[in-house]
């Protein structure tokens, strides 16, 4: 019997959830064990997943799960250096060198557990099979203009939270915009085809934001791409991966340049294949914005969790996807829980002492 443990998030304004109660029903009906950890930030309440046959279990009680549960999380695991015995389902952000990464599996290592990636979990055609990348752009171009309309006050942008809904988010920030009695600026975004490319121009949009929409057509030359610097806003959308032109280069920050606001929605400064390298480190909901040249100002945002602004919309979206995925985890040695297995021993064997 298959032993899915959903453990609470630790991480700070992360409010997502991979499963709906709905979806622990449907793994219960198939055979499945289900512990759902007990959570008072979680947007789902904890008694829809009791009402929904799960057993509840203290919140972080993970590490004395049974050897043969299978942990499922979104992000990150408390870094306190402890080995990991078990089978775990997460983002790790282990597999394109990040210092972080390179640490958790070292201790998977130590404690013989395994890591499917979500990221990784992909098609026989190598597309990934869930993502929450519609609201990260959705979200992350919010936040971009909202840097923006810093800028236009003098400032620059200010703690960001979650929202009930993406109504309440667009109506907030088209009052700020609205209220800064400027045109709207142009945005650029790479990966317009993509979920995440798509939710940022959709937000745009909605926000009365002319929008230069690019994907590999457009950027397959390699650059440089001068375009960019002469919009306002550039929103990339592209995930940092081995052959990746450089968008930004570290040039971009000398004046003569239209570009205000990067909105850096894929967000893996610390990867060798960053292609916006005029920062090196994320910016956080209580400082969405870093600083990076003055005279005129450039502000990039590189918020790494952006669908939990929105988390009730951006979990029930990513479950739906995730669930037919979940339903082989009888089978996990196969299909896409063996590939993303695979991606991992590899990772591992190449791993330093």
């Amino acid at each position: 019997m298959v032993h899915l443990w959903v453990r609470a998030e630790s991480r700070p304004n992360e409010d997502r959830v991979g499963i709906t109660p709905d979806g622990a029903r449907d793994l219960i009906r198939r055979g499945f064990r289900v512990s759902v950890e007990d959570s008072p930030r979680r947007v789902i309440p904890t008694a829809e997943y009791r009402a929904a046959g799960a057993s509840i279990v203290p919140e972080g009680s993970w590490p004395e799960a049974p050897p043969d549960a299978i942990i499922f999380g979104l992000k990150e695991l408390p870094d306190d250096s402890s080995a990991l015995p078990h089978r775990h389902i997460m983002f790790g952000h282990a597999f394109k060198g990040q210092p972080a990464g390179q640490t958790l599996l070292r201790r998977f290592r130590a404690g013989g557990g395994r890591l499917y990636d979500l990221e990784y979990l992909l098609d026989d055609h190598g597309r990934r099979l869930a993502a929450f990348g519609y609201w990260a752009g959705y979200a992350g171009a919010a936040v971009s203009l909202k840097s923006w309309a810093a800028q236009q006050r003098g400032g620059i942008c200010g703690p960001v939270g979650t929202y009930p809904d993406k109504d309440a988010l667009a109506a907030e920030l088209r009052a700020e915009l609205d209220a800064t009695g400027q045109p709207r600026p142009r945005a650029i975004v790479i990966g317009a085809r993509g979920r995440v490319g798509s939710g940022a121009a959709d937000l745009c949009a909605e926000m009365g934001v002319r929008v230069t929409k690019w994907d590999m057509e457009e950027t397959a030359h390699g650059g440089p791409f001068p375009e960019i610097l002469l919009h306002e806003i550039f929103l990339n959308c592209i995930l940092a991966q081995p052959g990746c032109p450089v968008f930004v280069p570290e040039t971009a920050v000398n004046p003569g340049r239209a570009l205000r606001v990067i909105g850096d929605i894929a967000c893996d400064p610390t990867s060798e294949f960053n292609p916006v390298r005029v920062y090196d480190r994320t910016t956080s909901w209580a400082a969405p914005a870093l600083r990076v040249a003055e005279n005129p100002p450039l502000d990039v945002m590189a918020i790494d969790n952006l669908p939990s602004m929105l988390p009730r919309e951006s979990s029930l979206d990513y479950a739906a996807q995730l669930l037919p995925v979940l339903r082989e985890l009888d089978t996990i040695d196969a299909g896409p829980w063996g590939r993303a297995a695979a991606i991992f021993d590899t990772h591992l064997k190449g791993l330093q002492p």
